[in-house]
């Protein structure tokens, strides 16, 4: 209880810090605060509550108004897919998974300033770290934070879905293994990427943004998406 109630204050401190310096009416801003971690998942689905899909439908929901929220995503899809097909949070979805990085990489010309951990082509686990709030156990964190848990819903929906396949029939049973067998897939592939994670991860790396993005990079590039 004591380590919780520790956590919660120094929540609340980093919250007062950002609203400090930061010149927005309260009234409607005053509870949009940066993410406790820094660290922010891109998955498929949704298997995190502050994945980077959820964490911006609530940005445009306080910012704009709650009224005006669906209106507002299907506005924001269709100008990221002109003809893309599916519901607006499964296309924004789609480019934060697919296209941010890549939009991310032109503007900053190679030296992004968020920098995202990638298992591989699977897209088995992918995350954004704010390079400006990196600290020696960023990596520990991704790992056991998220990387981890990622894993244990993997294993869980792998066991789900194997049930749902052996109970079912014709068209049914064809879609349902293809789900499990793309699943089981991003498993494997995270399961080598933890590997990678770990070995950084127990290094406990700080680094000295004075020395660039990318020198700094090029030190976690293993895990890290490619930039050439």
């Amino acid at each position: 209880m004591q380590q919780l109630e520790k956590e919660k204050q120094e929540e609340r401190e980093k919250n007062a810090e950002f609203l400090s310096v930061v010149d927005l009416p309260p009234d409607r801003y005053e509870s949009l605060f940066p993410d406790k971690d820094g660290i922010l998942p891109i998955t498929d689905d949704e298997y995190f509550g502050d994945d980077i899909v959820t964490m911006f439908v609530e940005w445009v929901k306080k910012a704009f108004g709650e009224e005006m929220l669906e209106e507002n995503l299907k506005y924001i899809a269709s100008a990221l897919y002109l003809n893309g097909s599916g519901s607006a949070r499964d296309l924004i979805r789609q480019y934060f998974l697919n296209d941010f990085y890549k939009d991310h990489l032109k503007i900053y010309q190679k030296r992004p300033i968020y920098w995202m951990f990638d298992s591989g082509k699977k897209n088995g686990f992918k995350c954004l770290v704010y390079m400006h709030r990196w600290a020696k156990d960023t990596v520990a964190r991704v790992r056991t934070d998220y990387v981890h848990e990622m894993q244990s819903r993997y294993r869980t929906a792998i066991e789900e879905l194997t049930r749902r396949v052996d109970n079912a029939n014709g068209s049914e049973r064809v879609r349902l293994q293809k789900q499990l067998t793309k699943i089981q897939g991003q498993d494997a592939e995270l399961l080598k990427y933890e590997e990678k994670v770990h070995h950084l991860a127990d290094q406990m790396i700080s680094i000295d943004l004075d020395d660039g993005v990318k020198h700094n990079y090029a030190i976690f590039e293993d895990v890290l998406a490619s930039i050439k």
